[in-house]
């Protein structure tokens, strides 16, 4: 848990900003959705100039969670334009939910170039140092809890849409509360949440049962592939470029699809290969704890968390999967 002095400090670093640019990590999922939402939409209730910039664009399941069409890198603010302005008007940087050179990607340069102050929101255990003041909180089960935890500190309100943000923040990351990561924290803060008005039905619906034909095609192609090892306790799977070509799917549709083959009894741990149009291959993990898949992930130049990380991978898609296959079967014959 983080320091009161820790939030005191965040508070009076917002209080001195007047332009306040928020950001989060490529290819944003619920918890980086959802943290950028609250986050943003608490500043600019004190008066101050928010604005949310995604480092690409989100899945259309979280656009509910936006009263209006995020800022995109690369496809309504160019990269070149940044660098040149060394990000002008904003006097101060928020990263929620990230903290690493890869999974900033292209805006990592932009911020160091920038001489800006940085406040970041993380609960992730790999980081690069890129906070002027870091809020990082490993035993938070999403950056979501740690900004909610700040909303409160600093006397703000919570309304409805900022309390929505969050849920779907918190509710993403435990894997609509099934995760070990699901504590009585995660259960106390859902519980003031529901009370500021949240509907969790309706969340559910919008996150979950909003599938298009084409993700649903690209799931089941997905499916097709799933191969079982060491007696059913790894299951991988993998999707190839002409997956997408033939479904019409895209690849923010993959998100969660990786959980589909954790409800056979025997996984414990399983792995997604997606191939990408430059020929490497996006490897995300997930594990019930018996094995580290953050370690795996790290030796690669990944990151993550001891239950859910992701690397990207040289290809092809055969020699991916070995190289994931071989650090399973090293920390399996550990067990």
């Amino acid at each position: 848990m983080l320091k009161a002095s820790d939030f005191q400090k965040a508070v009076e670093l917002i209080e001195k900003s007047e332009n306040i640019l928020i950001t989060t990590h490529i290819r944003p999922d619920g918890d980086a959705c959802g943290s950028v939402v609250a986050i943003a939409d608490a500043i600019a209730a004190q008066g101050k100039n928010a604005k949310i910039l995604l480092p690409s664009e989100s899945p259309k399941w979280y656009e509910f969670l936006f009263d209006e069409k995020p800022l995109v890198l690369g496809e309504n603010v160019p990269i070149e334009t940044l660098k040149k302005e060394k990000l002008g008007e904003w006097d101060l940087i928020i990263l929620a939910d990230v903290n690493s050179n890869n999974q900033l990607s292209k805006l990592a340069e932009v911020i160091k170039q920038a001489d800006k102050p940085v406040l970041v929101f993380d609960h992730h255990i790999t980081g690069d140092g890129f906070g002027t003041l870091e809020l990082v909180d490993t035993s938070a089960a999403a950056t979501g809890l740690i900004i909610f935890d700040f909303i409160k500190y600093a006397g703000w309100q919570i309304n409805e849409k900022i309390a929505q943000a969050i849920f779907v923040a918190v509710a993403t990351d435990t894997g609509w509360f099934r995760f070990n990561n699901t504590d009585s924290r995660v259960h106390q803060a859902i519980a003031e949440l529901i009370a500021v008005g949240v509907k969790p039905s309706q969340i559910y619906h919008n996150l979950y049962n909003s599938f298009t034909a084409e993700r649903f095609e690209l799931m089941v192609a997905m499916l097709n592939t799933v191969e079982l090892h060491f007696g059913g306790r790894y299951a991988s799977q993998h999707l190839l470029q002409a997956d997408f070509d033939r479904t019409g799917a895209t690849h923010k549709d993959t998100e969660s699809l990786i959980n589909e083959c954790q409800r056979i009894n025997t996984v414990e741990v399983a792995a997604l290969f997606v191939e990408l149009e430059d020929g490497r291959i996006k490897c995300s993990l997930r594990s019930t704890a018996a094995v580290d898949v953050r370690k795996i992930a790290s030796k690669f130049g990944g990151g993550g968390h001891t239950m859910a990380s992701g690397v990207h991978l040289p290809g092809p898609m055969e020699n991916a999967k070995q190289l994931i296959f071989e650090q399973i079967e090293e920390q399996m014959g550990k067990i």
